[in-house]
């Protein structure tokens, strides 16, 4: 299934439970109306206006390509609370997003915050609750795209190492630029989680892993990645005592 782009249009007010105002568009077709997802038949219906008369169409998920919907009332505070490391105070508001736009857990932006407010609360069980009522959906989402990175943390956490060997292995060959320089990322975790903070796991963590993505992965699609590598790198080096080379790379993320 390919890749669907959600956007974000500037919130108005807070949308009904069976639907939200936007515009969806296919390789041939755009419709602006109350968009519904349809779980059982994998496909948006959009009722709209057509002159006086209120119609309805329906869409498959594989031909959409675009989805153009208001931002969820609270969003972004949410969002900025979890990248803040309180997730907890992230977690009532994204709930009640991920469950009102059910689109939105085929792009996984709700999902996946959802997903680390769970993690950085501590709470890693529900962590993985929350990926996987999205991965039994759509079961790429497990190796690919913006949730996998979230639900990789919950299966290290919870100590499913196995599993995330497979999924990790799965997404550095799949060809997909991001899921690479992600799993390169996650590959660093799992040595620090292995080895522990000595002086041996931080260097290999840096040179097998988050340094190969700051100077391998620098296109648009493996930002996210990479400031996530280069932050974790930082936090090596200050770990290893070398406080200005970490300070470097935290401003080289911050610019990104």
């Amino acid at each position: 299934m390919k890749r669907l782009m959600i956007l974000f249009a500037a919130a108005s007010v807070a949308l009904p439970l069976w639907a939200v105002q936007g515009t969806i568009r296919t390789a041939t077709d755009s419709k602006k109306g109350d968009i519904k997802w349809q779980s059982r038949s994998k496909s948006y219906a959009v009722s709209f206006k057509k002159g006086n008369t209120m119609v309805s169409a329906e869409y498959p998920i594989a031909d959409v390509e675009e989805l153009d919907i208001d931002k969820p009332v609270g969003y972004d505070k949410a969002v900025e609370s979890v990248r803040r490391g309180n997730g907890a105070a992230a977690i009532g508001v994204l709930t009640k997003i991920v469950q009102e736009y059910k689109m939105l857990v085929w792009d996984k932006p709700a999902g996946r915050y959802l997903v680390e407010a769970y993690i950085t609360a501590n709470n890693a069980q529900k962590a993985y609750d929350v990926a996987m009522s999205v991965i039994n959906e759509d079961k790429t989402a497990a190796w690919k795209g913006d949730l996998a990175p979230a639900y990789w943390q919950a299966l290290l956490k919870l100590g499913k190492m196995q599993q995330l060997e497979g999924l990790v292995k799965k997404a550095a060959t799949s060809g997909d630029r991001a899921a690479s320089a992600n799993a390169l990322v996650v590959r660093g975790d799992m040595i620090l989680a292995s080895e522990g903070a000595s002086q041996e796991g931080l260097r290999k963590a840096l040179t097998d892993a988050y340094l190969r993505v700051v100077l391998m992965y620098a296109d648009e699609p493996c930002r996210e990645a990479r400031i996530d590598a280069m932050q974790r790198a930082a936090d090596c080096f200050d770990k290893l005592g070398q406080a200005a080379r970490a300070e470097q790379l935290r401003s080289q993320a911050r610019k990104l």
